[in-house]
């Protein structure tokens, strides 16, 4: 991995991280056009560690009021979201690299989460504000997350999704989502840094420095993103997302069927 490719795949991790179609998906198709053969998932959780980064810079003042008070609600809230999405992890993590990385799988999964969007679109007239959130909220908001675990599943779509279908608005259906991210990416990423130190020839095949500039490429531009989806988030229609997941499904099948350049 050159210093450009892993520039161009820390922008797009940056970018997909916080739209609702699948930065994981996204980093597979780009590494295939690029031919990379090196430990895929050890430099996807360094981007995502970065897109971490950028969410803990716009939800400081969330975090710090959370740490001031651990014992309260809010606290209690994204450890039941977490919890289904550890529990799948612990199943889900040793086939990550061998099951859903296909373009069948990718196809399929881009195309359900562009379903997922479509479905998130009726859900318009949520009223439930943080403070209204409930512990089943959370919890099946939690299980949505841990349906995203493979690649190809968007988690800020499921998400998202999950927490308009039980009458969060918007924004507040956003930040929860975030909040949760910072502790599914941070789990991520030390379980990877653990194997990485016990295994340094992971980080050898791809080299340091492209992890450090795919690192600060997704931190940028995921900060970036993350203050726009904020703003643009009542006004976001995201059945458009859906299309685009479904053209990009389209083009993947006619890949792995036709053209078998990739997949």
């Amino acid at each position: 991995m050159n210093l450009l490719q892993a520039i161009i795949l820390g922008i797009v991790q940056g970018i997909t991280e916080f739209l609702p179609i699948s930065s994981s998906g996204h980093l597979i198709v780009l590494q295939r056009v690029f031919g990379m053969e090196e430990p895929a998932l050890t430099f996807d959780i360094v981007v995502h560690l970065g897109t971490l980064l950028a969410i803990v810079a716009v939800f400081w003042a969330d975090i710090v009021a959370i740490i001031k008070n651990p014992f309260g609600k809010m606290t209690g809230l994204l450890i039941v979201g977490t919890i289904p999405a550890v529990i799948a992890g612990l199943f889900l993590r040793n086939v990550m690299e061998t099951h859903f990385r296909s373009g069948i799988w990718l196809a399929a999964a881009f195309t359900l989460t562009g379903f997922l969007l479509v479905l998130a679109d009726r859900f318009v007239t949520g009223q439930k504000e943080e403070r209204d959130i409930t512990w089943l909220d959370a919890l099946f908001i939690g299980c949505c997350q841990a349906l995203a675990i493979p690649p190809g599943i968007s988690r800020s779509g499921t998400t998202i999704t999950g927490a308009l279908t039980r009458g969060l608005t918007r924004e507040t259906a956003a930040r929860f989502s975030f909040l949760l991210a910072i502790i599914a990416i941070s789990g991520a990423g030390a379980l990877e840094i653990a194997e990485v130190v016990q295994d340094g020839a992971r980080v050898e095949a791809i080299g340091i420095m492209p992890l450090i500039f795919g690192f600060l490429a997704a931190a940028m531009v995921g900060y970036l993103c993350i203050r726009l989806l904020l703003k643009l988030i009542k006004a976001c229609k995201l059945k458009y997302f859906s299309i685009y997941l479904w053209v990009l499904a389209g083009l993947i099948l006619v890949d792995y069927f036709v053209i078998n350049h990739l997949f």
